[in-house]
């Protein structure tokens, strides 16, 4: 084990040549690269957003003072406490998700800060409020004029105490738990890679434990997994496993997943092959997945001349499957590959088994687009599971050979369910954790990927139905015989 372990580094450390370091290193440890560009831009959200609530914060105001008008200080602050809750909410919301990317699920202790947050918000602007409003008042005598004045002193004053407090107490993310490899914590281990690159993918945030996987309605036993698996160290399953990871401009941790799904398949004893589909890559993925192809011979490299879309680098990769099983999983890193250690427990009892992500690490945005999908697929194919795009699925390798899939794009896990359940596939799902991208950009969200999903769902949701009608007229028309 230490032998493959030293093997690990000593060989990874060769490529660094091919990747850009996202760390340095120097007297021995492990420091970030400057933080000072994402405190910047991160300064610069909360300014926006600020702006955006000091626009809802004074139009609330006006819209108060015109109704209602005053030049009462007590009613003034009363005003003011109504337009700076209704801000707060904006706040919480934009704040949250976009200036500090705080993608863990609200908790009410975090509510509860942002609440004290914003009442000493409010406390603070009332009283820079109240001293500005009363020296002001003797200089300008237009109410309107007099109020905005004294309201903008206090929105100046509060902005720096704000900032701090949600970026010091209230959007913290909970502290990183890091995973060992080979007994050995990478960002501590003096072997750790020079470049960094995959200690990015092996510290990964565990946000909470997985509760206890459940299966699909179609099961009729009722009864949840028993997960009792064998020895680290012998097989954890008869079957041999093609591995198949999609990879489109990854070259930040595509030697970290592959290496590390390497290294995990070998402790499990098993006869495997890592399939890496280069979907045209614009930067040097493949000349990386080329390297690594040519010191490990389970690693094999298939490559795009151009990109062709999501569905279709999966393709390619099951096309190219040889072993029993073929288990697929994006290459980003927000997958663990021992994760699928479960699934081996299944695969005899099912005809597939399907991920769905715990805790899932994305937007609110990609989240909601993925409920909608969801929603969509489910009325047009009548298609119903936990997590349509959930890219953590283990399946035999004929069933792939023998029901070869059409669509290119996003549509491809959609199509693939749809044509499980026409074959009457029983199927298992079980949860997997899913761990924040550290590295590249995901595309899944992009307009033209979106698009080209709902075309061909459209596409070839009409060419499935009717394939179905021609195949229940055909089984129709079959002569009957006569009885004598």
């Amino acid at each position: 084990m230490i032998e493959t372990a030293e093997i690990y580094y000593k060989e990874t450390d060769k490529l660094t040549e091919f990747v850009q370091p996202l760390y340095t290193q120097q007297d021995g440890t492990v420091r970030r690269n400057s933080g000072r560009p994402r405190l910047l831009g991160q300064m610069v959200r909360f300014g926006l957003v600020g702006v955006l609530n000091t626009v809802v914060d004074l139009l609330l105001l006006n819209i108060l003072l015109l109704l209602f008008p005053t030049t009462n200080s007590l009613m003034l602050l009363a005003y003011n406490a109504l337009a700076y809750s209704v801000g707060g909410v904006n706040s919480f919301l934009l704040n949250k998700y976009w200036t500090f990317g705080h993608k863990q699920t609200t908790s009410r202790s975090e509510l509860i800060r942002f609440a004290i947050t914003t009442l000493g918000g409010i406390m603070w602007s009332s009283i820079i409020l109240w001293i500005a409003s009363n020296v002001l008042h003797p200089i300008l005598i237009n109410p309107t004029m007099w109020a905005n004045a004294s309201k903008v002193f206090a929105i100046g004053g509060t902005a720096l105490i704000s900032y701090l407090g949600m970026r010091l107490w209230v959007f913290v993310n909970k502290p990183r738990e890091k995973q060992t490899l080979f007994n050995t914590t990478v960002s501590d281990s003096k072997d750790a890679l020079s470049d960094g690159r995959n200690e990015i993918y092996m510290e990964h945030v565990i946000t909470e434990k997985l509760s206890s996987p459940v299966e699909q309605e179609n099961d009729t036993s009722g009864k949840e997994p028993n997960m009792k698996f064998e020895d680290e160290y012998t097989s954890v399953s008869r079957h041999s496993l093609s591995v198949v990871l999609p990879a489109y401009n990854e070259e930040q941790v595509i030697a970290g997943t592959v290496l590390y799904t390497y290294e995990v398949l070998s402790q499990w004893h098993m006869d495997f092959e890592i399939l890496v589909v280069n979907d045209g890559s614009a930067d040097r993925t493949g000349a990386i997945v080329g390297e690594l192809e040519s010191r490990y011979p389970q690693i094999r490299l298939i490559n795009h001349t151009a990109n062709q879309g999501y569905g279709a680098a999966l393709v390619s990769g099951f096309a190219a499957a040889t072993k029993d099983l073929t288990f697929f999983m994006d290459s980003d890193g927000q997958f663990d590959i021992r994760d699928l250690r479960q699934f081996f427990a299944y695969i005899d009892r099912y005809d597939a088994v399907l991920g769905y992500r715990v805790n899932r690490q994305d937007s609110q945005m990609r989240k909601f687009n993925a409920w909608g999908w969801k929603c969509l697929i489910g009325l047009v194919l009548d298609v119903h599971v936990r997590d349509i795009d959930c890219a953590f699925k283990l399946l035999p390798t004929e069933f792939l050979h023998t029901h070869p899939l059409e669509t290119r794009g996003a549509m491809i896990n959609a199509e693939l369910l749809y044509k499980l359940k026409q074959a009457g596939c029983s199927y298992c799902e079980i949860g997997v954790h899913h761990l924040p991208r550290q590295a590249g950009q995901a595309t899944g969200a992009k307009p033209s990927v979106i698009l080209r999903a709902l075309r061909e769902l459209f596409v070839y949701a009409r060419k499935w139905r009717q394939e179905e009608h021609a195949h229940s007229g055909a089984r129709q028309e079959l002569p009957v015989r006569s009885r004598v």
